[in-house]
């Protein structure tokens, strides 16, 4: 039997163009002899669908359009297609009033409905919010061969794998008992870095252990702030890769599976990424081209300050939409030193794209001006230096609403992380393209793009950093050096380390305090900033829950190493 993988790039919500694009799979996968067809997760509707689902009209209509699929498919062929299913025993049970489920489309019908078992609420998935579990295994018959079906998460809960259960079942367990010959996973799983590697590992545990040939069909393409990297795989019983789809692109593949070995059949494997660079290039080139082509935008906008943060946005905006739809604004005032306009332009030339130069001289001393009296008698600090920030995003929104473009900030994780950025400046915009790239990450992903030839101008990468808002101002005036500040920013973030663990490893507790309080304090900020693209376990985004009052940091410190959860404070 050889079945096919659709790795599609659905827009939430189109329910028309998802169908088409399940269509138009499907008589490629009919036209390459394929009797099944896998397509991803939540395929119909696109994921995630978020709140969407509280619309009955939009979960009427999704059905509508599933049964219209269905007649308009190939014949003698079946197709996995991810939908929603109403759970007609909510108003008894108390339970949701969906499902996540996967339609069995065949000869024009809806043949069999299965059930996501295991719905995730961690990061960015809230599932139980709209989902009810599916309470039995999956599985169905075609030509004699029996196929397990699986939803994502369902295939995240091996004990052996993991040391630990996060559910009460695991369905791919509940399968091997039954004694499927097959197991299919149809999954939307947002991209991270390293995460194929790591699914390839866990799958391969699960193949071994219940020596099942297992195929993952993963969605591709953004969504909001997430990306999706697709990389579909399918795995023989001995946990060897047999076939892999692209990645960050739509694709399909046709694997084969051998009635006789009750195996799958070598196919084509597309290779694994060169670095962890090509693959977060290739992550923000599609997260910033599908952002722009779903809402609608075809054109973009971005300040070019000289420096190599705007610098990255400005490369990453080209491969994505191509030079003639990019506009780079220089925005020079009296502290802008003269590298940092003949970077910009050097840029600009080295891209192809279009530059204009507005200078801010003027726009300054009006403000100035208008606030000379209530400003008299105190000294020059962060609210003027900040004024220029909130010049230049007045300028640039000017020219976004006027043009109709789509306006990209330029701010990465690092600073986002510590607040060292302007609300209503530099943090205005409708994308945030590079807020999960710690500032180490920018330099290496602009060496990455210099690999060939000069794209990033040499002195944007040798230069210190500057927002330049006051003479000889250098971001270190107020941050500790980048490799310090990640270092630390990575335990706090990711791994979830305590102060004290922190400067176990080595860093000055002075400042592993000052950037933890840094942190706090910004939360007011990162809660205003435009959607930005996901590219780690733990993004300032979706999944980021963190309240914006809170004394929890400022009080930590006076709670010791080890003390009881409820310690007397004086």
């Amino acid at each position: 039997m050889k079945i096919a993988i659709a790795q599609l790039n659905p827009t939430i919500g189109d329910l028309p163009g998802n169908a088409q694009q399940i269509l138009e799979a499907a008589k490629q996968a009919a036209a390459e002899g394929a009797r099944l067809l896998l397509t991803p997760e939540l395929s119909l509707c696109g994921y995630p669908p978020r709140d969407l689902l509280l619309n009955p009209s939009f979960v009427a209509a999704m059905g509508v359009t599933l049964q219209q699929l269905a007649q308009d498919l190939p014949p003698n062929l079946a197709v996995l297609v991810g939908t929603v299913e109403e759970n007609l025993k909510a108003h008894i049970t108390g339970g949701k009033s969906l499902f996540n489920s996967i339609a069995l489309l065949e000869e024009g019908q809806v043949k069999q409905v299965f059930h996501k078992r295991l719905l995730p609420t961690y990061d960015v998935f809230d599932e139980r919010r709209y989902f009810e579990p599916g309470l039995q295994a999956n599985y169905f018959t075609l030509d004699n061969i029996d196929i397990g079906v699986t939803i994502c998460e369902d295939l995240w809960n091996d004990e052996e794998f993991w040391g630990k259960r996060s559910y009460t079942v695991n369905p791919i367990a509940d399968l091997a008992i039954i004694g499927v010959d097959l197991i299919v996973n149809l999954s939307a799983s947002p991209y991270s870095v390293g995460k194929q590697q790591f699914r390839e590992v866990m799958l391969r545990h699960s193949a071994v252990r219940f020596q099942q040939p297992m195929i993952y069909a993963n969605q591709v393409g953004g969504n909001d702030d997430l990306i999706f990297d697709g990389c579909s795989f399918a795995m023989n019983r001995q946990g060897e890769i047999i076939s892999r789809a692209s990645g960050f692109t739509t694709d399909l593949v046709v694997v084969e599976f051998d009635e006789t070995q009750q195996d799958l059949k070598s196919a084509t494997v597309a290779s694994p990424f060169a670095s962890e660079d090509d693959e977060i290039w290739q992550a923000l080139v599609l997260g910033v081209r599908d952002y722009a082509r779903k809402c609608r935008f075809s054109k973009v906008v971005l300040g070019l300050s000289g420096g190599i943060d705007s610098s990255l946005v400005a490369a990453i905006a080209v491969a994505a939409l191509g030079k003639e739809n990019v506009l780079g604004i220089l925005m020079p005032s009296p502290y802008s030193s003269e590298h940092s306009i003949s970077d910009a332009l050097a840029l600009s030339e080295n891209l192809g794209i279009k530059a204009q130069i507005l200078p801010i001289a003027n726009l300054m001393q009006s403000f100035d001006r208008s606030l000379a009296d209530m400003f008299a008698g105190t000294e020059f600090g962060i609210a003027e230096e900040n004024l220029q920030s909130r010049i230049r995003g007045n300028l640039l929104m000017a020219i976004a609403n006027k043009f109709g473009y789509l306006l990209l900030s330029t701010g990465n994780k690092s600073e986002m992380a510590v607040g060292y950025c302007t609300l209503y400046g530099d943090m205005n915009g409708g994308l945030a393209v590079i807020s999960d790239v710690p500032k180490t990450r920018v330099y290496s992903l602009c060496h990455y793009l210099n690999r060939d030839r000069e794209i990033i101008p040499q002195n944007v990468l040798n230069k210190a950093p500057s927002a330049e808002l006051k003479p000889g101002q250098v971001d270190q005036d107020s941050l500790p050096p980048y490799e310090i500040l990640d270092d630390i920013l990575q335990r706090l973030i990711h791994n979830h380390q305590s102060a004290d663990q922190v400067v176990a490893a080595g860093h000055d507790p002075v400042i592993v305090d000052r950037v933890i309080q840094m942190v706090a304090r910004a939360e007011f900020k990162r809660r205003q900033a435009p959607p930005g693209l996901k590219i780690t376990d733990r993004a300032f985004g979706t999944g980021w829950r963190m309240p914006i009052a809170s004394n929890w940091f400022a009080l930590k410190n006076a709670y010791p190493a080890k003390a009881s959860p409820t310690p007397t404070l004086k």
